[in-house]
């Protein structure tokens, strides 16, 4: 058995693409349009996984976007979160603010975050490596809505 990626519907895909690669940083590895099933289906990679992505599919996030759909786009109870693990997580967390992007769980312990996605999807972020000092506005900070 080997992951292969992960699926979400999106509501607006340029949004959805501003989020995942302007902001977060993903790369969009692979894309197909579906006339006759009008939806279009992008494939992202984070950076570090582009090499592996490109060659074997995997490991992918996949954002299918159904051209004539209206309805709204709610999380399940069943659905947790995506995890990636990032450099700075402070620096990534500000780019993100200074982007529009709330951070409902700050991090405050220098190691966790968690943001949602123009679609409600919730992302955890972890820093690599050991946990960063705690540092202001990070520590002080307090949780937004939920994750």
């Amino acid at each position: 058995m080997r992951y292969l990626h992960t699926m979400i519907r999106v509501k607006d895909l340029k949004a959805s693409l501003e989020f995942w690669c302007s902001q977060l940083g993903l790369v969009e590895v692979k894309r197909t349009d579906h006339e006759s099933g009008r939806f279009t289906l992008v494939f992202l990679a984070a950076a570090r996984d582009e090499a592996q992505a490109q060659s074997t599919q995997a490991p992918l996030l996949e954002l299918t976007y159904n051209w004539d759909a209206d309805e709204e786009l709610a999380t399940g109870r069943s659905w947790g979160h995506l995890a990636y693990q990032v450099d700075d997580l402070y620096q990534l967390c500000q780019t993100l603010m200074d982007a529009g992007v709330v951070i409902n769980r700050p991090p405050r312990d220098g190691h966790m975050a968690f943001i949602k996605s123009p679609d409600n999807v919730s992302v955890e972020l972890l820093q690599v490596g050991s946990a960063l000092p705690p540092s202001e506005p990070w520590v002080s900070m307090l949780n937004t809505g939920n994750w």
